[in-house]
């Protein structure tokens, strides 16, 4: 069954403009060491970071929370299984909100140019 759904879309521009800016400062405060690692091997990592950036973004939506109190960016983390498909890993408000919401999993989907990147959340519930 599924218990929320959420969506998000982001300029590509935006994020490569923070990550000029501010650098690691800006990396390491809504990614993981391992999401950053691999952002960074990409010849323009930028459309990778808003890839992650949509993804939280999205998942906060399908607990129905934002990023906020309950869920912050490092409550959730974005890995690759060997086939390139993105899963999502939770880690404390992340999964203490999944648990409290009886779910399963997070679904996710990313998806990006040069210009945009976007993602979608589904999360399930146990049952």
């Amino acid at each position: 069954m599924i218990l929320g759904t959420g969506i998000d879309i982001i300029e590509v521009a935006r994020i490569a403009a923070s990550f000029e800016r501010f650098g690691e400062r800006f990396v390491n405060r809504i990614l993981h060491p391992a999401e950053i690692e691999y952002c960074l091997t990409h010849k323009n990592p930028a459309p990778f970071l808003a890839a992650r950036f949509a993804a939280k973004e999205a998942i906060s939506k399908a607990f129905g929370t934002g990023i906020g109190a309950q869920l912050g960016w490092q409550d959730l983390e974005v890995k690759r299984k060997p086939s390139g498909e993105p899963y999502v890993v939770l880690h404390g408000g992340g999964k203490t909100l999944l648990e409290s919401r009886r779910g399963k999993h997070v679904l996710i989907s990313l998806s990006h140019t040069e210009s945009y990147a976007a993602a979608m959340a589904i999360l399930e519930s146990a049952d």
